[in-house]
């Protein structure tokens, strides 16, 4: 057995089957008029159900790794190894194994999710053939027990864009990439609001500043460059996210405005 059939086998069958249900339903309900980008919404709040030890771990990575930088043992460590970098960082491992944390444990989990990002973009890609092609390549992929024959091919319509093409909202005969200004925004406060301040010289906490920096604009150009279906994914993942942990009370609402050094004054002169 190869990659490519696990793949498709593990990821992609069970996601455009999942899709295409969510879609019939829907479409036996209220008609086919927008009733694939209701059901990407749909699919990507399972996504989120199916996720969510994956970001809870996230969270409590990150929330132990901000009670470690708070502790007195932390801060007498670094005042007696100041001048020692190596030192510094051989007792700074240390006292993550004694405190039972992972350096990296708030990105691994967002690492482990891009596969199922990929998988997510191969079945939208696949679920909105329209050559006879792609088509029948979509034929392989429907488990039996869905009706295709009366799926396909899909109305991919959804308010102002074609799901399967890149999102552009024409304003005064200009193309404004509206829903990948909103996945860069919405990536960041979300980022933002899971993570605690990181502190210099932290290993774990300069890679998870790193990834809160990169990831928003990685995500805007998928979003820009790819079908919009995927950018209506990321835009209602992020969302998601952030409600759900703001009704866990598991967000940094002060991540989102820096705080000012002592003696700052806000006003300008």
């Amino acid at each position: 057995m190869d990659i490519s059939t696990i793949w498709n086998g593990l990821i992609i069958n069970p996601m455009v089957n999942t899709l295409l249900g969510i879609y019939a339903v829907l479409i036996r309900m209220f008609g086919p008029e927008n009733m694939f980008g209701i059901a990407i919404i749909i699919f990507t709040i399972l996504i989120r159900l199916v996720t969510y030890p994956l970001t809870m771990s996230q969270m409590k990575s990150a929330r132990a790794m901000q009670d470690m930088q708070k502790s007195k043992k932390w801060q007498d460590i670094q005042k007696k190894y100041k001048d020692n970098r190596e030192k510094l960082s051989q007792e700074q491992m240390a006292l993550y194994k004694e405190m039972g944390i992972s350096p990296f444990g708030s990105c691994l989990p967002t690492l482990i999710q891009f596969p199922l990002i990929i998988g997510l973009y191969q079945a939208i890609i696949r679920a909105l053939a329209v050559t006879p092609s792609q088509l029948l390549d979509l034929a392989n992929h429907i488990y039996p027990f869905i009706n295709g024959a009366a799926l396909i091919p899909l109305n991919n319509l959804f308010l102002w864009m074609n799901l399967s093409q890149p999102e552009r909202l024409y304003i005064f005969g200009f193309g404004v990439p509206f829903l990948a200004i909103l996945v860069v925004i919405s990536t960041y406060i979300q980022s933002k609001l899971m993570t605690p301040p990181p502190q210099p010289g932290e290993q774990g906490a300069q890679m998870a500043q790193a990834m809160n920096l990169y990831m928003p604009f990685l995500m805007g150009w998928l979003a820009y460059s790819f079908p919009s279906g995927l950018a209506l994914y990321f835009v209602t993942s992020n969302v998601v996210g952030i409600m759900q942990s703001a009704a866990m009370g598991k967000v940094n609402w002060r991540n989102l405005i820096p705080a000012l050094p002592k003696g700052a004054s806000p006003k300008t002169k």
